[in-house]
């Protein structure tokens, strides 16, 4: 089946009938059709080089190591996120990373103190991480998210194969357990993040990101206090609107 077949999902019910067709491939045969046969040269692979992140960026590394790996540098990540990019790249042989960035005008038109966070971290969010991908991710017609089910509640349902306006997200590793990624890290000899180590199962950004508490969920350390559970890249279509001031 190729991209002329689907067409464009264009809503969740088609989306839905490719997720039936494919539902039984492993997350690295998914990940194989996906990048050679579905999409080929039109799919990216969204990446924080976080606590999980590995599994995928080696699994796509496997495939075809020029695939387009997209990393948005807020400009508030810890040290410890960048250097394991710079790492993991090395390591896998990655060509084709592409890293994003905030529109500096915006920065210094609405947060030159980098203290937006506090205020309006949802503000903070959508100039320093959400906008930046929309852009990065202009025509392009899918890309593949490290979305878990066992991640937190909100993420229990992620189908494999999600609509976004005319763009698709795939969702290779939803139904993948906590213990089935440490295994793959394991087998393939992957380097973890170091902030693992230290009580951080979910990083994000270094202000917004605090160690998970046994019993937690394993995104409970993001937006502590604040009830906020997502960034914004997953609520709703991406659009680069606003970028510019």
């Amino acid at each position: 089946m190729s991209a002329h077949d689907i067409k464009l999902f264009g809503d969740q019910i088609a989306a839905s009938r490719i997720e039936l067709k494919f539902a039984g491939l492993k997350a690295a045969s998914l990940l194989r059709l996906a990048i050679q046969e579905l999409f080929p040269g039109r799919i990216a692979l969204v990446s924080s080089f976080g606590a999980e992140s590995a599994v995928l960026l080696h699994m796509v590394a496997e495939i075809d190591k020029a695939t387009p790996v997209v990393f948005v540098d807020t400009g508030q990540l810890f040290p410890e996120t960048l250097a394991y990019r710079d790492e993991l790249c090395a390591r896998l042989g990655l060509t084709n990373v592409i890293v994003a960035t905030p529109n500096e005008a915006l920065l210094a038109n609405e947060d030159p103190e980098k203290f937006l966070f506090a205020s309006d971290p949802d503000r903070c969010c959508e100039i320093r991480k959400v906008l930046p991908l929309a852009e990065a991710l202009e025509g392009y017609e899918a890309w593949i998210t490290g979305r878990k089910g066992y991640q937190s509640v909100t993420r229990s349902t992620l189908p494999l194969f999600e609509a976004e306006g005319e763009r698709v997200k795939v969702n290779p590793l939803v139904g993948w357990s906590a213990t089935d990624i440490l295994d793959y890290i394991k087998r393939a000899g992957l380097p973890p993040h170091p902030l693992v180590a230290k009580g951080y199962p979910s990083i994000g950004c270094l202000p917004c990101t605090t160690p998970v508490r046994p019993g937690e969920d394993a995104r409970a350390g993001r937006w502590r206090g604040r009830g906020k559970i997502e960034c914004g890249i997953h609520v709703g279509a991406l659009s680069s609107a606003g970028q510019d001031i």
